[in-house]
């Protein structure tokens, strides 16, 4: 069973006043599809459908489910299920906003805001396939990591941890303020309580502690993973994995490879983030991101808080939007780091 694709819910077919349009994408653990609302406003749906533990073949709505896996599917059912709970009660403009979830076809839907834009994994790849030596600048990178660890800090205030923070999980909108997507804690959960879905983790993002069943997770989890992220999207790859690393370490080789390219400051917070000792890291994502805004070049500074302000008023003339506030924080902090 584990070997074989799950077949979408077809297109055009409607489930708790939700049309299907397509399926956007699918992984090991969830399919996710653009669907239409019953005032034909696009959302995105999540649908629960771990490939390893149920099956459904096209022209099929329910899904198969042999009674030894039943057990490990109804956790995690359960943990995808509060875990929506817990994010439909965040609103921030840097985090996913889910608006709705239901039970249906026994499994479990999260009904979220659809957004345009591309992931930064793509940003990356539009770069890297150019050519290009530098990939992503780094005044746009400490604007957008800024914006992502406003998102993450509230995501930690609501005593709920992403354990999945990679490229392809940070979605920009077309203003390129970014959004927190696909939070791994269900998956997670599930592999610390059943060992069937283990490991769930994405090499090279993951921190070592994702690699043991038993070890103690939290803030400083995450952040490994936004440092991984920002060495990314600097680089054009992802670091090494942090089981290779434990045997012959070479990222602060590979990190001192990009002072070509980036800043001395810059590089240090990265390496500060990717520290294999979870205490020899941030152990908030408060102090990271003090530590980014702090440890900014001279001469990088006004440019920072010019630029930001600049785009704020391409984006929103004379107006005030959902996400303006966010913005406004984001110049605030940069122009007291420039003063």
């Amino acid at each position: 069973m584990a070997s074989e694709s799950n077949a979408p819910l077809p297109e055009g077919y409607e489930v708790e006043g939700y049309r299907i349009v397509k399926k956007i994408s699918s992984g090991g653990f969830s399919i996710v599809y653009l669907a239409r609302d019953e005032f034909d406003r696009p959302v995105a749906i999540k649908e629960y459908l771990p490939s390893s533990l149920a099956l459904r073949r096209h022209g099929e709505l329910v899904p198969t489910i042999v009674d030894s896996n039943l057990p490990t599917f109804r956790i995690g059912l359960k943990c995808f299920f509060e875990e929506g709970r817990a994010l439909a009660r965040i609103l921030h403009p840097n985090v996913v906003r889910v608006v709705n979830f239901f039970r249906a076809n026994e499994t479990v839907y999260m009904v979220m805001l659809y957004e345009q834009g591309r992931t930064l994994q793509e940003q990356i790849l539009k770069y890297r396939d150019r050519g290009e030596r530098k990939l992503l600048g780094e005044r746009f990178i400490r604007l957008v990591f800024t914006q992502v660890m406003n998102g993450l800090r509230e995501v930690h205030t609501n005593k709920l941890l992403h354990l999945d923070l990679k490229p392809a999980n940070l979605y920009l909108r077309r203003d390129a303020s970014p959004i927190l997507l696909d939070f791994g804690a269900a998956r997670q959960t599930l592999s610390a309580d059943t060992g069937k879905l283990f490991p769930m983790y994405t090499p090279g993002f993951a921190a070592p502690e994702l690699y043991e069943k038993h070890a103690l997770l939290g803030p400083w989890t995450d952040i490994y993973g936004i440092g991984a992220s920002i060495f990314a999207s600097m680089s054009g790859h992802a670091p090494q994995p942090a089981d290779a690393r434990l045997v012959n370490d070479k990222m602060t080789a590979k990190i001192r490879e990009l002072s070509h390219s980036y800043s001395k400051e810059l590089l240090g917070v990265v390496e500060w983030c990717l520290q294999l000792d979870v205490l020899e890291r941030p152990q908030s994502v408060f102090s990271l991101q003090k530590a980014l805004l702090d440890r900014v070049p001279t001469e990088q500074k006004r440019s920072l808080v010019d630029k930001a302000r600049e785009r704020l008023r391409k984006l929103r003339p004379g107006g005030s939007g959902p996400n303006e506030s966010a913005r406004a924080s984001t110049i605030s902090l940069y122009t007291r780091q420039g003063r």
